[in-house]
């Protein structure tokens, strides 16, 4: 007979192999021995469209702020802030700029993360330095990664604590009007949103499948030739994906290709390069 401690891990094991495959859309061959909470909070992510009426407490939020100044930060120049964004009828204005992304005003918080090299312009200034390094595309390239870095941080944490999330890329499609709508200084940037709130638990959302790991991880060298077969897999298994959630089901190559077909499936994104040196970065 099989002891109450080897039946519990015999049935974590089902549950941590059940969440790869509700990961891949497929069965995905993994040692699970080394599973932890971590783990469970990062393969459960799915994108929470659909919010309960019920804030987020204020020690929730400082609890996602720190797990964000936890992440790693190049030269410890934390070049990242963010907004948090809370009164319905500002949320109204923004979810206009960035729509349509009803969610936005739906949820009872909106996160606005910053690549945000104000904050070292006015070091350097202080300094007696002219912070001309700041002048270059590394640094909002830096910045802009310390903010994806630090926004992660906090998504897991969030999850971790039983919230939903969903990132807003729409914040960039008219960024000059978000900076002024927020007040942002010049060289403030709005990378992405996130909308954050508890789900409710009447609209289910299942788990979307990823790529399978044989198109993503190289080894040793990048693989050229991506294989048409797992491609062909992987559409299939999003198709199966769309007609579960009453989705349109199209194949997420299909998906991939419109959303890169032109200049105009940017929604307004092409002219950012001139939008942010309006907006006070060089941008060399």
């Amino acid at each position: 007979m099989s002891s109450p401690r080897f039946a519990a891990a015999s049935a974590a094991q089902g549950s941590h192999d059940e969440l790869l495959q509700r990961r891949y859309g497929e069965s995905q061959p993994a040692d699970t021995s080394d599973w932890n909470a971590a783990l469970d909070a990062m393969l459960s992510h799915r994108s929470v469209r659909t919010y309960l009426p019920k804030p987020v407490p204020e020690g929730v939020l400082q609890l996602a702020i720190a797990a964000a100044q936890s992440a790693p930060t190049s030269s410890s120049l934390q070049a990242w802030s963010v907004v948090a964004v809370e009164d319905r009828d500002r949320r109204a204005q923004l979810e206009k700029l960035a729509g349509p992304n009803p969610q936005i005003v739906s949820a009872p918080l909106f996160l606005v993360w910053l690549a945000d090299l104000s904050r070292l312009r006015g070091i350097a200034s202080r300094e007696g330095r002219t912070g001309e390094g700041l002048d270059y595309f590394e640094s909002i390239l830096l910045a802009s990664i310390d903010a994806a870095l630090a926004a992660q941080n906090a998504l897991v944490a969030l999850e971790s604590l039983g919230l939903g999330t969903c990132y807003i890329g729409g914040i960039r499609n008219h960024p000059a009007e978000v900076a002024e709508m927020l007040g942002l200084p010049p060289e403030a940037f709005a990378v992405f949103g996130m909308t954050v709130g508890y789900p409710d638990p009447a609209v289910a959302t299942e788990i979307k499948p990823r790529l399978p790991q044989s198109l993503v991880l190289h080894r040793e060298h990048y693989q050229q030739a991506a294989p048409d077969a797992d491609l062909q897999a992987y559409d299939d298994r999003m198709r199966a994906f769309q007609a579960g959630q009453a989705m349109a089901t199209r194949g997420w190559t299909s998906v991939a290709a419109s959303r890169i077909a032109d200049t105009a499936a940017l929604k307004g994104r092409d002219r950012l390069l001139e939008t942010v040196r309006r907006m006070g970065f060089k941008v060399k």
